[in-house]
C-alpha cells in the first residue's frame, strides 16, 4: 500500500504537468509527450528512428518518391493535390506532423518559383564561376543564405542546389552553374553555399554525383575513368563539400560511370558515399535519372524524383513493392531509406521551422547578388591603365552590343531565374526548353548613365558593325558587351563567340584604342581580338543588379578582385579532347574517356603537358599592386601551415588571393592545397596563416583503400596564380597513411 506522502507527491506532479500543458510554453512539452520525435534535445538520428517506428508501410513508400509539380505536366497526369508549382513534391503525413516536401530548382536562385508560376519572381545570383572566382567563403555563404531565405519565405524546404561538377570540358553548357576546375576551391566554396541554404532551414542537395562533366549525351554516356583518378579529382570535390557543408541530400547524375548508371552505381553510392564518407543523408535521383527498382535501391538510391513524368515508370512504387515481396529488396533497406530522409529533415530544421509565405526584401537580396559579382568579376586585361574610368571627367562613352541597353544575359535550363521585371529581351530563340533565352532587366547602359551624368553615354546595338565603329570613333571610350548563351542539355561545339561579335570587337578596337570588352558567357571563349583591346572584364552571367555592379567595377568604385576558377585555353588543341562529338548535333558516342587526363583536370593538365594556356587558373588583375613575401612552413606531421606576408603597394584599396600549391615527389603538376583572400588598404600588409588540406599532399591508394603520403621531398610555393609563384620551399615528409 502506497503511503499518503507518495500519493500527495504524485498528485502535485500530475497537477504541475497539467498546468504546464495549459500554458503556451507547455504546448511544446505536450506535443513532445505525444510525438517524442519533436524533442529537439535529441539527435536527428534518434528523432528519425522514433518517427520511423510510427510509419505504416504505405506512409514509408510515400516518402520514397516525389511527384513533378510543374505546369507542363502531361494532361493525363493530374496535378499533385496541395503542391506548389515546383520541381518536386511529396505530400505531408498529417497524422504524424510530417510536413510536405516542396522542392525547387535552385542552382542560381529560386528557379521553380519564378519559372513555373507566371508573375512570380526571385533574385538571380550571378553564375557559379563568379562565386568561385571570389575565392571568398563568406561570399559563397551569403549567396546561399539569400537563396535559402527566399525559398523558405516562398514555401520551399528543399533546394536542388550545390552544383559542383568540375570543369573537365570548357565547352560544357552547364559550367555556369558550377564552381570551376579545382577540387579544393570548388569543394570549400560549394560547402559554404550549402551551409548558407541549410542555415535557413531548407535542405540543400549537392549535385550531380558524379562525373556529369558534359551535357552532350548526358543521359546515355558512359564515363570511363580509373578509381584513383576519380577519387583525387571529381570525388574529392564532393568529399570536401559534403564533409564541410553537410548537405541533406545528394543528387545522383544521369550518366553512367564505368558501366553502371550513376543512380544504380554501388561503388559511388554505397561504397564511397555511405561507407567511406559515412554520409548520413539521402540520395535522390536527378529528374529522369532512375532506371530500376531493386538494383537502384540495393546500390544506394533512396528517393526517386518525379518518376511518374520523367522515368520510364514510377519504379519506387509498385515495382519496388513487388521487389520487396520477392525478397529482392529487404525491409531493412526500405526503413534505411526512409530514416535517411527523415534524418535530413530533422537535421536542417524542416519540422521545427516550417517554410511558408513571409515578406522578402528584394533590395537586400539584390545587394547580395551585386556584391557577389563585384567580388568575383575578373579583370583579364588592362593595358596602359585603360581601367578604371574616371566618369567625372569623361565627356563621351560608347556602349555597344549584347542588349546592354536592356539587361544582362542569363544561362539556360532548370537553373533559370525570372527576376522582378521579367525578361528584358523576350522572343529570342529558343523560346522553349532549354530556353527561353533570358536577359535580366539590369541594364549596364542605364547604370553607366547614372554613374556618369555629365558624360554623353550613347548606345549602338552592334548588329551594324560600321555604325558601332563610327560611334566608337567619336567617343573617348568604347565599352563593348559580348555574349555567348549556354545552357543545360547542350554543349558548345567550340569556344567562338556567335553572331559576328569578333568582327564587331575588332572594328570598334580599330576605331578607338580605348576599347573595353565586357564578357557575358558561361565559360572560356576564344578572343582573337585580345591584343587589340585595352581591357577585358569577365562577368560570366552577372545576375541581379549587374548593371550597377559593372558600372562600379569599370569606374573603380569597386576594385576587381576575382581570380579565375578555370584555366582559359588558347584554343581547342590544348584540351585533353580536342573534339566533342555530337555537340553540334548527331548521335553522341557511347563513352567518354577521362583516363586521358585522369586527376589532372584544368591547370594540372596544362602543367603536366608543358602547355601554356591563355590565362592560368587563379589569374586576375587589380587596380592596385601587391607583393607577396617569402613563404614559411610549419609542419606537424602531415598538418602543414604556410605563413606569407601580403602587402598592398599601390594607391587603391583592393584584395588579393594568396594561393598555395604543392608538388608531390615525382609529379609534373602542382595542386592547390590552400588559399586565403585578403583585403588591404594602400600601404597595408598582413601576415596570412594558411592550413593545407592533407589530402592534397596525398594520393588515393586503391589497394590500401585510403589516402597515403608517398614520402619524400615536397615542394610548396605560393603566389597570385598557378603560374606565378614565389620561391618554393621544400619539406620532407615520411611515407604513411592519413
Amino acid at each position: 500500500m502506497k503511503s499518503k506522502a507518495a500519493t500527495l507527491r504524485r498528485a502535485v506532479l500530475t497537477g504541475a504537468i497539467v498546468m504546464g500543458l495549459c500554458t503556451g510554453s507547455g504546448m511544446a512539452s505536450a506535443q513532445t509527450l505525444t510525438r517524442p520525435w519533436n524533442d529537439t534535445t535529441l539527435s536527428p538520428d534518434a528523432r528519425a528512428k522514433l518517427l520511423l517506428a510510427q510509419l505504416t508501410q504505405d506512409e514509408k513508400f510515400q516518402l520514397l518518391h516525389s511527384y513533378y509539380a510543374g505546369p507542363d505536366r502531361p494532361a493525363d497526369k493530374p496535378f499533385p493535390k496541395g503542391a506548389m508549382a515546383s520541381a518536386g513534391y511529396i505530400a505531408p503525413i498529417d497524422r504524424l506532423g510530417i510536413p510536405a516536401l516542396e522542392e525547387s530548382d535552385a542552382g542560381l536562385g529560386v528557379a521553380s518559383s519564378s519559372r513555373m508560376r507566371p508573375g512570380d519572381h526571385a533574385t538571380p545570383l550571378p553564375a557559379g564561376p563568379v562565386t568561385a572566382a571570389s575565392w571568398d567563403p563568406k561570399v559563397a555563404y551569403r549567396g546561399g543564405a539569400m537563396i535559402g531565405s527566399e525559398a523558405h519565405s516562398k514555401g520551399f524546404n528543399v533546394l536542388l542546389a550545390g552544383g559542383i561538377n568540375l570543369t573537365r570540358e570548357p565547352r560544357n553548357g552547364r559550367n555556369f552553374e558550377y564552381a570551376g576546375e579545382d577540387p579544393l576551391l570548388a569543394g570549400t566554396l560549394v560547402a559554404e553555399a550549402i551551409k548558407g541554404i541549410q542555415d535557413q532551414h531548407v535542405i540543400s542537395t549537392i549535385k550531380h554525383f558524379a562525373l556529369n562533366d558534359q551535357e552532350t549525351g548526358r543521359n546515355t554516356i558512359n564515363v570511363q575513368i580509373g578509381e584513383q583518378a576519380m577519387r583525387e579529382s571529381d570525388l574529392l570535390a564532393f568529399e570536401l563539400a559534403i564533409e564541410r557543408g553537410k548537405p541533406g541530400s545528394v543528387m545522383c547524375s544521369y550518366n553512367k560511370v564505368n558501366g553502371d548508371w550513376a543512380c544504380e552505381n554501388d561503388y559511388l553510392m554505397n561504397q564511397v558515399l555511405k561507407r567511406d564518407w559515412k554520409y548520413p543523408g539521402f540520395v535522390m535521383s536527378d529528374w529522369g535519372g532512375a532506371h530500376s527498382a531493386a538494383k537502384a535501391v540495393n546500390a544506394g538510391l533512396d528517393q526517386e524524383s518525379a518518376g511518374e513524368v520523367f522515368d520510364k515508370e514510377l519504379y519506387f512504387d509498385a515495382p519496388l513493392r513487388a521487389a520487396l515481396a520477392k525478397g529482392e529488396v529487404k525491409q531493412s533497406r526500405i526503413d534505411d531509406m526512409v530514416e535517411r530522409i527523415l534524418r535530413s529533415m530533422f537535421a536542417v530544421g524542416v519540422f521545427q521551422y516550417p517554410a511558408g509565405k513571409a515578406p522578402i526584401d528584394p533590395q537586400v537580396n539584390l545587394k547580395v547578388a551585386r556584391e557577389t559579382l563585384e567580388s568575383g568579376a575578373v579583370l583579364l586585361r588592362n593595358e596602359h591603365d585603360t581601367l578604371p574610368l574616371d566618369l567625372t571627367k569623361l565627356q563621351s562613352i560608347a556602349v555597344i552590343g549584347a542588349h546592354a541597353d536592356k539587361g544582362v544575359l542569363a544561362g539556360g535550363g532548370s537553373s533559370l531565374v525570372t527576376a522582378m521585371g521579367g525578361n528584358a529581351v523576350p522572343g529570342l530563340a529558343p523560346t522553349t526548353w532549354p530556353g527561353p533565352v533570358m536577359y535580366h532587366p539590369y541594364a549596364p547602359l542605364k547604370a553607366l548613365r547614372d554613374a556618369a551624368p555629365k558624360a554623353g553615354v550613347q548606345f549602338a546595338e552592334g548588329n551594324d558593325v560600321a555604325a558601332a565603329a563610327a560611334l566608337a570613333a567619336k567617343s573617348q571610350v568604347a565599352v563593348v558587351f559580348v555574349q555567348k548563351w549556354q545552357t543545360e542539355s547542350l554543349d558548345s561545339p567550340d569556344m567562338s563567340l556567335p553572331d559576328n561579335q569578333d568582327a564587331l570587337v575588332e572594328a570598334v578596337a580599330k576605331a578607338n584604342p580605348r576599347t573595353i570588352v565586357v564578357l557575358e558567357n558561361g565559360g572560356p571563349v576564344a578572343m582573337p581580338w585580345l591584343d587589340q583591346v585595352g581591357a577585358v572584364l569577365e562577368t560570366w552571367y552577372p545576375g541581379g543588379d549587374a548593371g550597377k555592379a559593372i558600372a562600379n567595377l569599370l569606374s573603380g568604385k569597386v576594385n576587381p578582385s576575382g581570380r579565375l576558377p578555370v584555366s582559359w585555353p588558347a584554343d581547342l588543341s590544348q584540351l585533353p579532347r580536342k573534339d566533342l562529338p555530337a555537340a553540334a548535333g548527331g548521335t553522341p558516342p557511347d563513352a567518354v574517356d577521362y583516363t586521358i587526363e585522369g586527376a589532372n583536370v584544368g591547370y594540372r593538365w596544362y602543367q603536366s603537358k608543358d602547355i601554356k594556356p591563355l590565362f592560368p587558373f587563379g589569374y586576375g588583375l587589380s587596380y592596385t599592386q601587391f607583393t607577396h613575401g617569402p613563404l614559411k612552413i610549419d609542419a606537424n606531421g602531415y598538418q602543414l601551415k604556410v605563413t606569407v606576408d601580403v602587402a598592398n603597394t599601390g594607391a587603391r584599396a583592393g584584395a588579393d588571393v594568396a594561393q598555395v600549391y604543392v608538388r608531390v615527389p615525382g609529379a609534373k603538376a602542382s595542386r592547390l592545397a590552400g588559399y586565403s583572400k585578403v583585403f588591404l588598404k594602400p600601404g597595408e600588409h598582413r601576415t596570412l596563416t594558411i592550413p593545407l588540406e592533407p589530402r592534397l599532399l596525398a594520393d588515393f591508394d586503391v589497394n590500401k583503400h585510403g589516402w597515403v603520403i608517398r614520402g619524400g621531398q615536397y615542394s610548396v610555393a605560393e603566389g597570385p596564380s598557378s603560374e606565378t609563384l614565389g620561391t618554393a620551399v621544400d619539406v620532407q615528409l615520411t611515407a604513411g597513411k592519413l
